[in-house]
């Protein structure tokens, strides 16, 4: 409809389509005060992202009310399970800035350990397996860098007595991650019953509330799938997670020679805001040291 000079000379200038704006003078018709208060809107959107500069600069400002045009396609109902994966997500990638770091570590002394134990541990009624030298090694490494075992708040780090590891487990439906407390006062025996009756339980979905709280790190085993490395994201509150690749055999140079050895990629990704780099890199040292030297 017919719009004042003023109102037409301020759509020009901004290259504004009228058809978006709200009118609300007399019969609908468009005021300059309803094309000041869009402009303002839309500049303030702007601002926070919710348009592109691209989609703000052309006029064309979508409705937001408006839900896109379906795709077809088969729509898989959300589980409740995957819903409350998703949240978690999407807030801990919104709440902490993620930072990667990546080691190469020499299982090869684990492995000959594992060898060496692994009947004995199956008398005692445990199946021993690498995440239980993970998990195990893990330990000491957090004792000497308290601050990984830590979480943000608002008045400050706040460093975890106990360490309490959690590991990540696939379900049918989804990912859980089941809780080994006081990982620090159990010997490689109990860690690998904790491991194996936790992982049973897990898949029978038969873990108790309790048991799937109070982590203060968790570990991500991707390698089974024959994952080389990922970075994984963080299990809020907690400050890092750890992520273990494919342990496989590679073809290594050890003082001027060329071995074969039993080798994987360990990431961590850790909270920024809590952990510098050099911090985290001390961390995957001395995690690496405790696997590399066991005996």
């Amino acid at each position: 409809g017919r719009v004042s000079p003023v109102v037409g000379r301020i759509a020009e200038e901004h290259n504004l389509d009228l058809n978006l704006v709200q009118g609300t003078g007399r019969d609908g018709r468009i005021t300059k005060k309803d094309v000041l208060s869009y402009l303002d809107q839309r500049s303030k959107e702007l601002a926070v992202g919710i348009v592109s500069p691209v989609t703000a600069e052309s006029g064309f400002l979508q409705d937001k009310r408006k839900e896109p045009a379906p795709i077809p396609g088969e729509v898989l109902p959300l589980t409740s399970i995957r819903r409350a994966i998703a949240e978690h997500m999407v807030r801990s990638k919104q709440t902490s800035p993620h930072v990667t770091t990546v080691f190469e570590i020499d299982f090869s002394s684990v492995a000959v350990h594992r060898l060496d134990n692994k009947v004995s541990f199956q008398r005692d009624g445990a199946n021993l397996t690498f995440t239980a030298y993970i998990i195990a090694a893990l330990v000491p490494a957090l004792r000497s860098h308290p601050l990984v075992n830590s979480s943000w708040s608002n008045t400050g780090i706040v460093i975890k007595k106990e360490i309490n590891i959690g590991m990540a487990t696939a379900i049918d439906d989804g990912l859980i991650v089941p809780v080994i407390k006081g990982a620090d006062g159990l010997s490689l025996l109990a860690i690998s019953k904790a491991v194996n009756d936790l992982s049973r339980r897990a898949r029978s979905n038969q873990l108790l509330r309790d048991e799937v709280q109070g982590g203060t790190i968790t570990l991500t085993n991707h390698g089974i799938s024959g994952s080389l490395f990922a970075t994984p994201i963080i299990n809020q509150p907690q400050c890092a997670i750890l992520g273990m690749g494919k342990i496989e055999k590679r073809v290594k140079v050890i003082d001027d020679a060329i071995a074969i050895r039993l080798m994987a990629y360990a990431s961590l990704t850790f909270d920024h805001r809590i952990l510098d780099g050099a911090t985290a890199d001390n961390f995957m040292s001395s995690f690496a040291r405790v696997i590399e030297g066991w005996d």
